[in-house]
């Protein structure tokens, strides 16, 4: 999947574009077409292993690593294969402070509620 998506950040409205780089196992982020950040994953037939996020000095605190997250995050979601190992810590901590993302979490029983 290559999708380009703006995310509102920060109080300048920063768009940060996201887009999935399959041939290179990352997400990749750009602010007005410079490099912003990159999270780099590991494949296996049932999970994706979140190894390592990175944001540029330049781009820090425009929110380039939680739009790296949500998108990568979505798109895991929405392909519906595979459950997410973050071993990265970024994207871990990340997931724990966005709770809707935790039943995507490799070794988390799915939920049993019926209410």
């Amino acid at each position: 999947m290559t999708t380009s998506t703006p995310t509102p950040k920060d109080t300048h409205m920063t768009d940060v574009h996201v887009v999935h780089e399959p041939s290179r196992l990352r997400y990749r982020a750009s602010i007005d077409g410079q490099a912003a950040g990159f999270a780099e994953y590991i494949l296996t037939d049932e999970l994706i292993v979140f190894t390592h996020t990175e944001v540029d000095r330049r781009f820090e605190g425009k929110g380039v690593g939680s739009a790296i997250a949500r998108f990568a995050l979505d798109d895991v979601r929405d392909e519906g294969r595979r459950k997410v190992m973050p071993l990265c810590p970024f994207i871990k901590g990340w997931i724990g402070r966005h709770r809707e993302y935790v039943p995507m979490v490799y070794g988390i029983p799915d939920s049993t509620a019926t209410d």
